[in-house]
């Protein structure tokens, strides 16, 4: 059984929390930056939802602001 298989089963019923701990990450990634690699944030948090299987929202963060 791999690392992924292992991780999968950890958080299977709590996709809602892997989807905030996800977001909350990738928000502080973006502060820390400058919001420099916000695009490459926001291509990682999706391709991690769709592996834990959350069926939240991609994009910004509900507490990130929208850029001009």
């Amino acid at each position: 059984m791999s690392m992924k298989d292992k991780l999968k089963g950890m958080l299977k019923g709590h996709e809602d929390k892997a989807h905030k701990g996800v977001e909350k990450g990738g928000d502080y990634v973006d502060r820390r930056t400058g919001d420099k690699y916000s695009k490459h944030v926001d291509t990682a948090q999706e391709r991690l939802d769709k592996e834990i299987g959350g069926d939240q929202p991609h994009g910004r963060g509900e507490d990130r602001p929208p850029q001009p």
